[in-house]
């Protein structure tokens, strides 16, 4: 599944909330976008996953134009993890999984024996099979945020949208989430606002300023301290990890001597 997005706007009462983003995510592509508060990252996210229709340019998806697609045939093609994902009604973590196969039955269809079969599979998979009838609003911030993950798997998503999801977790389950993503091996795109993490999981990064790209490339590519002074305000110090090889930023007061 590859997603393009050409020369897309949006505005608000006449506020110019994205510039002409143009950005892409070929097939089996791990995409970061970052940026600081307020740069245009969700804004973005939501026009691709359709919340918000932009005013100018197109999104696609293998060719086809998002907003040309029916809701049940979006749903097929792509899976969207929130950083938060209330409910009002206290569903087991079995059922919130198995609402993932609803894009793939009829209006008056029974789940399947497969469609069991393949929620166990997606459970097992972010390593909650014994929680399944555990009440989801009982979970942790971590726990809630994999069976959300497993109802992307159960739908069997060819693409997914992160917006922020390791916001609130601790490190243990952010890294959790964003290894089963890089495990997964489907085409995603994810804001995220911890630059090191985009160093450690992203195959590419996209940077957002004032709602348009300023940089973009691999994170080998995109992280300098030049560029995060610029964007973030801050001084940096980029090195590559003895341990890991992935890249790490120490970051300092702007003005900071080092």
């Amino acid at each position: 599944m590859k997603l393009q997005v050409e020369q897309v706007c949006w505005s608000i009462n006449g506020t110019q909330i994205l510039r002409k983003v143009t950005l892409e995510a070929v097939a089996g592509e791990f995409v970061g976008l970052i940026g600081p508060n307020g740069s245009g990252k969700s804004s973005l996210l939501r026009c691709i996953y359709r919340i918000l229709e932009p005013n100018a340019g197109f999104i696609t998806l293998n060719g086809e134009d998002v907003w040309k697609l029916s809701v049940r045939q979006m749903a097929k093609r792509s899976g969207v993890v929130l950083q938060e994902s209330p409910t009002e009604f206290d569903f087991t973590v079995f059922e919130m999984v198995l609402m993932g196969r609803a894009p793939h039955q009829g209006m008056f269809d029974n789940e399947t024996k497969q469609d069991y079969q393949i929620v166990q599979e997606a459970l097992s998979r972010v390593g909650l099979e014994d929680l399944a009838e555990r009440h989801f609003l009982s979970l942790s911030g971590g726990e809630k945020q994999r069976v959300i993950m497993a109802r992307a798997i159960a739908q069997q998503a060819q693409f997914l949208i992160l917006d922020e999801p390791t916001n609130h977790l601790d490190i243990r389950y952010q890294l959790e989430i964003l290894q089963l993503v890089k495990e997964w091996g489907i085409t995603s795109i994810a804001a995220l606002h911890d630059l090191n993490l985009a160093a450690a999981y992203c195959d590419r990064l996209y940077v957002l300023q004032s709602g348009e790209i300023v940089a973009s490339g691999t994170p080998q590519e995109v992280f300098s301290p030049e560029l995060i002074r610029t964007v973030y305000g801050v001084e940096a110090d980029v090195q590559v990890h003895p341990k890991t090889g992935k890249l790490y930023i120490v970051f300092f007061p702007a003005g900071t001597a080092r």
